[in-house]
């Protein structure tokens, strides 16, 4: 039976407390963006969201972007760095992306996971459209006795609906086939996205672990509001959320960033208030090609 604790979701990102001390595969793919708004947007994602979120999702926006984030967990002294390249332009829009996550363990020894993959969707209608995502992952020094390390693949699925022009809805399921330890759950995931107006979106995902025998139940929402400026070519996203595990506790999460037609910078935390005192925080950098 996997450990309780890989229900405790949540980066690229990076946490800090003893009951988070191991992350998981997809908490360490969490970039700020999401962080900030209680790990929700898989109805809404853009760019590398696709990767950490809902491979299904990247036809929502139409642009070229380069994505680079750097995280830091202060529990195991964990350095997270993603580079991912996601092009939305054309018939099959999909992102190329690399990770790296190296900590300590709690018997101070040092432990890696190198992530390498791609993801491809597909519209199937002007409504619906479908994703699927393949990763191979190279990770050891999870055990002491090498127990954990593995290399090999594992694949993502998600899907999208429109149910209107203001609200998505959207279903993922993460590790579904293939390599897998303690860190790589099989998961599944619902979220919705509702937009009122072009510089508001609210967000509520949910997620659950496949693999335990115990309690599992993450539930995470939040919201974004882009400040923009008089001219209309750039702003300011600012975002708030929330997180409830089940086991882990509650979490408030944060963020700002600043976004241009050319590039954007943005920056997530999150912060366990009930159930431990975990810490996270990410930060990236976009760079984006031309838009349609």
């Amino acid at each position: 039976m996997r450990a309780r604790r890989i229900v405790s979701v949540g980066l690229l990102a990076l946490a800090s407390g003893p009951a988070s001390a191991a992350a998981d595969l997809l908490d360490d793919a969490l970039g700020p963006r999401e962080l900030a708004t209680g790990e929700a947007r898989r109805g809404d994602v853009s760019g590398a969201q696709a990767v950490s979120l809902n491979p299904a999702g990247l036809p929502l926006t139409h642009d070229l972007s380069f994505e680079g984030s750097y995280g830091y967990r202060a529990t195991d002294a964990a350095t997270l760095i993603s580079a991912s390249a996601c092009d939305s332009t054309n018939a099959a829009p999909g992102c190329f992306y690399y990770r790296y996550a190296g900590g300590d363990t709690a018997d101070d020894r040092h432990q890696r996971t190198h992530v390498a993959g791609l993801t491809l969707a597909r519209l199937i209608n002007a409504r619906a459209m479908v994703g699927v995502g393949a990763k191979y992952l190279n990770a050891k020094g999870a055990a002491a006795d090498g127990s954990e390390d593995i290399k090999g693949f594992n694949w993502d699925l998600g899907a999208v609906v429109r149910l209107t022009d203001q609200l998505n809805l959207a279903v993922v399921g993460s590790n579904l086939w293939g390599t897998e330890n303690t860190a790589i759950a099989r998961t599944v995931a619902a979220g919705a996205s509702f937009r009122p107006s072009p510089q508001l979106v609210a967000a509520f995902d949910a997620r659950w672990n496949l693999d335990t025998d115990g309690d599992t139940g993450r539930y995470g929402g939040g919201l974004e509001y882009f400040v923009t400026t008089a001219g209309g070519q750039s702003g300011y996203p600012l975002r708030a959320g929330a997180v409830h595990d089940v086991v882990d506790g509650t979490f408030v999460t944060g963020g700002l960033g600043m976004a241009t037609v050319k590039f954007g910078l943005d920056v997530g935390l999150r912060k366990q208030v009930k159930g431990g005192d975990d810490l996270q925080i990410s930060a990236s950098l976009r760079v984006f090609g031309p838009r349609q």
